[in-house]
C-alpha cells in the first residue's frame, strides 16, 4: 500500500545510532527469521540511516527483506539495495497511482529488470479505485500488461487492491492459469474479497493495520479464515506504522524491525505461537519468491513463456 504524499515522512535524527533510535520498549526481537516481503526502503525517509535501519532489521531476527519497487526509478534503486545488503531483494513494477505512465519504453524497462536476479517479483501493481490517481481504464491497461510480463518472466506477482476486489479478480481469473503466484500485499479487505482470492489460490499479505483500533477490527475476525501456507507478513514500512506499540516513536516512521510486533499480534488473533507462525511464514516468503535456499535459488516448477 503506498500513499501519494508532497513530502518524504519526518527524516530519523541524523545523530541516531544503531542502538538507540528505537526505544528500548520497541527492540524486539523474533523468536523466529522473519521475511518482510514489503518494505519501501527507497522512501526518502529512509536515506539518512538505511544501513542502521538494516542492521536494526538483522538484530529483530528480521533476516530477509523484500524492497519495493513501485516505478521504474524506484525499482532501480531496489535492486542496489539487493546488490548492497545480503538477504534483500527487490520487485519491480508500476504502482497503480501511476498507471498513466505506462508506456511501450516503461514495459521494456521493467521486462529488462524481471530479467535481474535481485528482482523476485512483478509488482508492486494492481488496481486502486479508491483514489483513482491514474483513471480505472489506465489502471486497468497498466495491470494487464504487467499480468502479461509476470507470465513471460514466470516470477511471482506482488499485487497492490484497494476498492478494487471485483475487477481484480475477474482479470487474474483469465490469467491463473499464465501466472507462477501471486500475493495480495497489505490486504485491507472484506470476507466476500478474501475469499475470493483464496478461490484464486492467492497468498495474502498483512500489515500492522490489524494494529489499527480504528479500522483493523475486522482483520482479527478474518485472519483465522486464512490457511497458515496462504499467509506472509510484512510491514509496508514507512507507512502503517503500528498504532498499538508499547511506547511511542519519535518520527512515527515505520521500520522493519518492528514486524516482530506485528507477527505477535497476528498469532495472537489466530489463536498460534508465534515462532510457529514466524517460522510458517518464513518458510512461505521462500518458497514464493524462490530465494535461495542453501545458496540454490529454488524453482517454481513453471518454465518462463517464449516471449
Amino acid at each position: 500500500m503506498r500513499e501519494r504524499c508532497k513530502g518524504a515522512l519526518p527524516l530519523a535524527d541524523t545523530d541516531a545510532t544503531f542502538d538507540d533510535f528505537l526505544p528500548e520498549a520497541l527492540r524486539f526481537r523474533s523468536p523466529a527469521p522473519l521475511v518482510d516481503i514489503g518494505a519501501n526502503l527507497t522512501h526518502d525517509s529512509f536515506a539518512r540511516d538505511l544501513e542502521a535501519v538494516v542492521q536494526r532489521s538483522r538484530a529483530a531476527n528480521v533476516t530477509t527483506l523484500i524492497v519495493t519497487g513501485t516505478d521504474l526509478a524506484h525499482a532501480e534503486q531496489a535492486v542496489a539495495l539487493a546488490q548492497r545488503f545480503p538477504g534483500v531483494y527487490a520487485t519491480a513494477g508500476v504502482h497503480p497511482h501511476d498507471a498513466s505512465r505506462w508506456d511501450t519504453d516503461l514495459a521494456a524497462g521493467m521486462a529488462e529488470l524481471h530479467r535481474r536476479p535481485e528482482v523476485v517479483a512483478v509488482g508492486e501493481c494492481g488496481l486502486d479505485f479508491n483514489r483513482n490517481f491514474s483513471t480505472p481504464a489506465e489502471q486497468e491497461h497498466a495491470f494487464e500488461a504487467q499480468l502479461g510480463l509476470a507470465a513471460e518472466s514466470g516470477k511471482p506477482l506482488f499485487i497492490h487492491e484497494r476498492d478494487a476486489g471485483r475487477r481484480m479478480r475477474e482479470m487474474l481469473k483469465t490469467w491463473r492459469d499464465d501466472i507462477a503466484d501471486a500475493v495480495v500485499h497489505c490486504f485491507t479487505a472484506d470476507r466476500d474479497t478474501l475469499h475470493g482470492y483464496l478461490d484464486l489460490d492467492l497468498h495474502i499479505g498483512l500489515t500492522g493495520w490489524i494494529c489499527d483500533e480504528r479500522r483493523g477490527h475486522h482483520l482479527r475476525e478474518l485472519v483465522k479464515e486464512i490457511p497458515l501456507e496462504r499467509l506472509m507478513v510484512e510491514t509496508d514500512c514507512p507507512y502503517l506504522l503500528p498504532r498499538d506499540l508499547p511506547a511511542k516513536l519519535k518520527g512515527r516512521r515505520n521500520e522493519p524491525a518492528l514486524l516482530p510486533w506485528i507477527v505477535r499480534e497476528i498469532a495472537h488473533w489466530r489463536s498460534n505461537d508465534e515462532a510457529e507462525l514466524g517460522r510458517a511464514t518464513s518458510e512461505t516468503a521462500i518458497r514464493f519468491f524462490r530465494l535461495p535456499l542453501n545458496g540454490e535459488p529454488q524453482d517454481n516448477g513453471r518454465p518462463p513463456q517464449e516471449s
